[in-house]
């Protein structure tokens, strides 16, 4: 059984569609793509598909991650493309490597964020940061379906920044969300996976609560990468980098082989 990892991304209007929906337009572009997927058992069999850590619906990204085991091996790149050219613009497969070592959620342990906020001053923005960033604790509430929830929302925060709008403009994917080129504030986060999850707008709610930031429209956010956690530098790394090098080794390793020097004597 071979096991394919994908990276895919929500852009424009397809930031709207929920895990639910990305979930039927995948499993059909499967069919389309006549991809020999790897059934589970029991009375009603699913294609076997394991999604690691989704987007909230209503949020662009550029980073995220799934896995399908295949009946058949199939060359990566060409099955990339082919189920690429099954989803609809917006939902793009953008990568793909064989699966070469365990646990890909594992590496899923910190996400970048660009938060867009229209309207808002980039100078009231950076104050706001600075306030959250030296705040020992800023407590945010979210509604869950037991009610009410308050948090500490600083612990997850890796950094937090406020970039100029021209900045972001250059250095920000040419793919990725944005309503427009207008300048704005541009906020950059870096938030760790915790329990409970630490959300982009969970973010808002305590610039809210510790600098009264209010954007006049909703914040457009879009995650930029998601992956392993460097806690030196505080930068997050590419989760699909250790299978693409345990990949290189083993495409070496035959290479090696084959042109090591014959030992003397041998026939």
């Amino acid at each position: 059984m071979q096991r394919i990892r994908l990276r895919y991304t929500k852009r424009g209007r397809l930031r709207f569609t929920s895990h639910r929906d990305f979930q039927r337009a995948f499993e059909r572009a499967l069919r389309r793509a006549e991809v020999p997927m790897a059934y589970s058992a029991g009375f009603t069999p699913h294609p076997k598909v394991s999604y690691a850590n989704a987007a909230p619906t209503g949020t662009g990204s550029e980073a995220e991650y799934l896995e399908i085991a295949l009946t058949e091996a199939r060359d990566p790149e060409r099955l990339r493309a082919l189920l690429d050219e099954s989803l609809p613009v917006g939902l793009d497969i953008v990568d793909a490597v064989e699966a070469r070592i365990s646990g890909l959620a594992d590496r899923l342990t910190a996400s970048v964020w660009e938060l867009r906020l229209d309207g808002v001053d980039p100078a009231d923005a950076g104050r706001a940061v600075e306030a959250f960033t030296q705040a020992e604790t800023v407590e945010v509430q979210r509604m869950t379906k037991n009610g009410v929830r308050t948090f500490d929302a600083r612990p997850a925060v890796v950094s937090l920044v406020s970039l100029e709008s021209q900045e972001s403009l250059e250095t920000h994917s040419s793919q990725a969300d944005r309503p427009s080129d207008q300048p704005c504030a541009i906020l950059r986060l870096v938030v760790r996976h915790v329990t409970p999850a630490v959300r982009p707008d969970d973010v808002l709610s305590g610039l809210r609560a510790v600098a009264d930031l209010a954007p006049p429209v909703p914040a457009a956010v879009t995650r930029l990468a998601q992956g392993l956690l460097d806690e030196e530098t505080g930068t997050v790394t590419d989760p699909l980098a250790p299978d693409r090098e345990a990949t290189g080794a083993l495409m070496a390793a035959p290479a090696a082989a084959a042109t090591a020097p014959t030992p003397e004597g041998s026939a």
